[in-house]
């Protein structure tokens, strides 16, 4: 059992239908048919939607999605039509609401790994492979891989998690061209946002993207590149063998599965309240992200 602790009743706005109510984002469509896509302060861990809300996180993923958006546009044109308040909208929605197209979703996770970890490094201790895709012998929690790759994942509802699959049945799923695009899209904006945050002293050590389309053309959606889609950790600290520091959640993670926490992750019971503390430090981490990558202050 796991999905929302309390699932929030979403705000209703004049001229704009709700359509759905994601783990952080609210999905509505306007009167011209465009999507608004609004980042609430939601965070998730462990397919639970915590009763905790992080200040800003919102408004981090989606100025951060923003300015990658335009670091990737020449790789692959994105959804935003205009980041306007709709008329009406609640003064909180401003900096985290953007107008979207609407497109034809291709339902798959597009995930790269440059590094090995997470549910990528439980595969290979398995099997020395990540996604059917063989390695080589000796990795560690943290390696660097010997180049990119395409591991992607089908799309799990809240509350479920995401399930690694091959490339072929990707394949199978949306057919060989369209597979083919979603490698070499998802492979050409990760190796330019690895190699954009390592100037930056971060190491992009994974990430996913959305993609769907708009007529015949490939558009990447949702958010790209943020610490809820990636790991990014810090390069000064990297070591392969263990877990990495990272800019993320991972403070609530930790946290959770903490004794302090209560929480039997095991159990059908949802995970409890954050405290002030665990809050403070993962906004700080988002806020650490976002400033690094972007060289610009959070204000």
């Amino acid at each position: 059992m796991s999905g929302f602790v309390e699932k929030p009743e979403p705000i209703q706005v004049p001229g704009l239908v709700h359509l759905h109510t994601g783990k952080v984002r609210e999905l509505y469509r306007n009167e011209a048919g465009d999507l608004v896509m609004v980042a609430s302060d939601r965070i998730s861990a462990y397919d639970w939607v915590l009763p905790t809300e992080i200040p800003d996180k919102g408004r981090v993923l989606t100025q951060l999605s923003l300015w990658w958006f335009d670091q990737l546009a020449d790789l692959v044109p994105h959804h935003v039509l205009s980041t306007e308040l709709p008329a009406g909208a609640p003064a909180d929605w401003a900096g985290r609401t953007l107008v979207c197209t609407s497109l034809r979703m291709v339902p798959v996770e597009c995930v790269a790994r440059g590094y090995l970890t997470g549910s990528g490094l439980a595969e290979y201790r398995e099997s020395r492979t990540v996604c059917g895709l063989a390695l080589p012998e000796g990795l560690v929690d943290g390696s660097e891989l010997p180049g990119p790759i395409f591991t992607p994942a089908t799309k799990a509802a809240v509350g479920e998690h995401d399930e690694n699959v091959s490339y072929e049945e990707v394949a199978r799923q949306v057919g060989a061209d369209v597979a083919a695009q979603l490698r070499q899209t998802t492979l050409a904006a990760y190796t330019r946002a690895r190699d954009i945050a390592r100037d930056r002293g971060i190491i992009l050590a994974d990430t996913k993207f959305e993609f769907g389309f708009d007529g015949d053309t490939l558009v990447v959606a949702d958010e790209v590149l943020t610490p809820d889609s990636s790991r990014f950790w810090p390069a000064d600290q990297w070591e392969p063998g263990r877990a990495q520091p990272s800019y993320d959640k991972q403070y609530v993670r930790d946290w959770l599965t903490s004794a302090e926490s209560g929480w039997d992750r095991a159990s059908e019971q949802p995970p409890p309240a954050l405290p002030q503390p665990v809050v403070d430090a993962t906004r700080a981490k988002y806020v650490e992200a976002y400033e690094r990558l972007t060289g610009m202050s959070w204000s």
